[in-house]
């Protein structure tokens, strides 16, 4: 039996030795800045100041040529960069899709609006510009967020444009539109009656003015323009109201682009890919689906 034990210990710890030799050999992801030269209107040249793309690429024979910026939710104050972001893209390698998790500016790093636009925006025309490169199609690059992430999500596709053709940064002559968006648990108005309250000052501080309140509901900014989405929410969520989802839902109906709702019965805040238990963690493959209808 002793002879046995030893055996199986031998075993074990060869095992794990070749999981870690594994998972050195194993290439990080890399990391990129979005302004190699420094962030519009940084306050300093700390981390901090300096917003980034983490890119995560699927296995060359697994990659379908879409990319997905992954924004994480966190109120605008915080990033929570592990369960809504890196993990989610794990989540796209497993599927073919490449994913660029975004480092955005937000309150607890000193900046408000429009500091996360800017970041989104740069964030979609960097992949664009460099398409080629990360053996990416640059007509499909989507957008993806997460509670207030998906609140900057949302407002990065109603709030674009075709870039800038004589910009000297080549950079910015790249479209910041997203052909597609997926918004989880979403923040999207800005008024009173449905806003994060939270998000909201953290994004545009105690007394904002009731254009720019306007400017930043992004139900109001939807047109016929607006990216295809698809959206998620918890229906006893009590942080984000799933009535955030429901007025972009009926402005996107409203307005003809193509969206698909799922809201579950059971589904608290927060919930990512693996935080919650019951049918709204089939959200993932229900998404999926959504994406291999569009041909995406």
């Amino acid at each position: 039996m002793k002879t046995i034990a030893i055996a199986v210990s031998i075993f074990i710890i060869a095992a794990c030795i070749g999981c870690s030799s594994t998972q050195n050999l194993k290439t990080a992801p890399k990391v990129e800045l979005l302004w190699p030269t420094g962030a519009p209107n940084a306050k300093g040249t700390a981390d901090s100041d300096k917003p980034t793309l983490t890119i995560h690429l699927p296995a060359k024979d697994q990659a379908t040529g879409t990319a997905i910026i992954i924004c994480p939710g966190g109120g605008y104050g915080h990033l929570a960069m592990d369960y809504e972001g890196h993990q989610v893209a794990q989540w796209l390698n497993s599927i073919g899709i490449t994913g660029f998790v975004l480092k955005y500016r937000h309150r607890g790093t000193g900046y408000a609006h429009p500091a996360p636009l800017q970041d989104a925006q740069r964030a979609i025309r960097t992949v664009r510009f460099h398409a080629k490169q990360w053996n990416i199609d640059p007509n499909r690059i989507g957008i993806l967020g997460f509670s207030a992430g998906g609140h900057l999500a949302s407002t990065a596709g109603t709030h674009f444009d075709k870039g800038s053709p004589n910009a000297k940064d080549p950079v910015e002559t790249a479209s910041c539109r997203p052909d597609f968006m997926i918004l989880v648990y979403p923040v999207i108005t800005m008024t009173e009656l449905n806003a994060e309250k939270g998000s909201r000052k953290n994004l545009l501080g105690k007394n904002p003015e009731n254009s720019l309140i306007d400017f930043l509901s992004s139900e109001k900014q939807v047109t016929s323009q607006t990216p295809p989405t698809f959206l998620v929410h918890g229906n006893d969520d009590k942080i984000v109201h799933p009535q955030n989802s429901i007025l972009f839902y009926q402005a996107l109906k409203n307005a003809n682009v193509p969206a698909e709702i799922h809201i579950y019965e059971h589904g608290k805040h927060g919930f990512g890919l693996t935080r919650d238990e019951g049918p709204v963690l089939n959200w993932p493959k229900r998404c999926a689906d959504w994406l291999h209808r569009r041909q995406l």
